[in-house]
């Protein structure tokens, strides 16, 4: 008898925490989650002019697929990493892999050729990749059991605000005449204090679970995840570069739009939540889906600036709406799954990262680079298919107290 109540002890979550316990957590999480977007601001916002205008070497959508590609690699390596970290206490792991952001970051400062772009891609990459299901494996565990959704579009709120700061910042310092390099310190920084942050979320959220977690009954979550991650990869990868290399867009003008962005996610992230909450999983992400089939072939068809800069902020803007896959998870899965499956997703998510940019790059190089969207069109497409096999959505009515 003893024996077995060890078993269940072992199979039960270490993740209950008192109703302070989730405020502050929440709070040094969302912390975490806008000092993160404000590094990534800077280093998403800067760097496909860093390329193209001051890195003094001939970049061409070839040499950013095979970049985005070896980077996105440490997609899959993550789940190894975060396999070997199993059991620790999430905060702090966390917390590690933000000073390995923070190191890669600082480092662009000093790169002056392809090579050395690629070690230092790698380097940030890792650490962000293994951070990447942790706030979402924090947050389904700090949440009301009834306000998944909502919490989760707290903290894109939270991402949003910090991916602003960061932009705004980017946009003074280039108004003051600050060069492009310097600037990739500052993320460096925001990356320490995002780990900083980190350390004042409770450690008692850990992962007791099994470190690998491949179920067949998850296999629809995991090819959601690989074609979001196929399609998403071939956006963030040529969408950017598309409107500086062919379209000479400035970096002022790149860094307004993520502003323009940023403000319409902090407004929406939250009012998604709630709507997911409502409605499931399917509806969102079917109409998601659909949306982005028809914007991708925009990018493809349309040749006129001004649209696809507003293309350029739609696009970034559905992002809020892959909350629905993880909400999902919650829904089939058990709390003490919730990481590594996230994790697994991540790595599904990355097959299709590491191969798509290679793919795109070479489509571009023989046939132009309308053809690299028409592939991300045709995996939104093929998720449209995907999504309708998830589960109707019985909504659950809160308690009263």
């Amino acid at each position: 008898m003893d024996d077995e109540r060890d078993i269940l002890d072992d199979l039960t979550p270490r993740m209950v925490v008192t109703s302070q316990q989730r405020k502050r957590g929440m709070l040094f999480l969302g912390m975490a989650m806008g000092l993160a977007a404000a590094a990534m601001a800077i280093q998403i916002g800067l760097m496909d002019n860093f390329v193209v205008d001051e890195l003094g070497i001939n970049f061409e959508g070839f040499d950013k697929g095979l970049l985005e590609s070896i980077r996105e690699s440490c997609g899959i390596l993550a789940l190894l990493v975060l396999a070997l970290l199993a059991g620790l206490a999430e905060p702090l792991v966390a917390a590690a892999m933000f000073c390995l952001l923070a190191v890669g970051l600082s480092a662009y400062t000093f790169v002056g050729s392809f090579s050395s772009l690629i070690y230092v891609s790698v380097l940030w990459s890792m650490g962000l990749h293994v951070w990447m299901p942790l706030p979402q494996s924090m947050a389904l565990a700090l949440a009301e059991p009834d306000r998944k959704g909502y919490r989760l579009g707290q903290l894109r709120s939270a991402n949003a605000i910090g991916f602003a700061t960061g932009l705004g910042l980017a946009l003074a310092l280039r108004a003051l005449g600050v060069p492009i390099r310097p600037m990739f310190l500052i993320a460096g920084a925001a990356a320490l204090l995002a780990g900083g942050a980190c350390l004042g979320i409770p450690r008692k959220l850990k992962t007791p679970g099994p470190r690998f977690v491949f179920r067949r009954k998850y296999c629809l979550y995991y090819l959601l995840s690989f074609l979001e991650g196929w399609r998403k990869q071939i956006f963030i990868c040529f969408a950017g570069f598309l409107l500086v290399k062919v379209y000479d867009t400035r970096v002022e003008t790149i860094l307004v739009l993520w502003l323009v962005v940023q403000g319409i996610s902090y407004i929406a992230a939250p009012l998604v939540g709630r709507f997911i909450d409502r409605v499931g999983e399917r509806v969102v992400l079917v109409a998601y889906f659909a949306i982005l089939t028809v914007m991708f072939v925009g990018y493809a068809v349309i040749d006129v600036r001004w649209v696809l800069w507003g293309l350029f902020v739609v696009d970034n803007t559905m992002f809020v709406f892959t909350m629905a896959l993880t909400t999902y998870v919650n829904r089939i899965a058990p709390p003490e799954e919730h990481t590594p499956t996230l994790s697994m997703g991540v790595a599904m998510n990355h097959i299709a990262a590491v191969t798509m940019p290679l793919a795109g790059g070479i489509v571009w190089y023989h046939f132009g680079y309308q053809w690299a969207f028409l592939l991300g069109a045709a995996a939104a497409a093929v998720s449209i298919i995907a999504a309708w096999f998830i589960p109707a959505h019985n909504r659950t009515e809160p308690q009263p107290a």
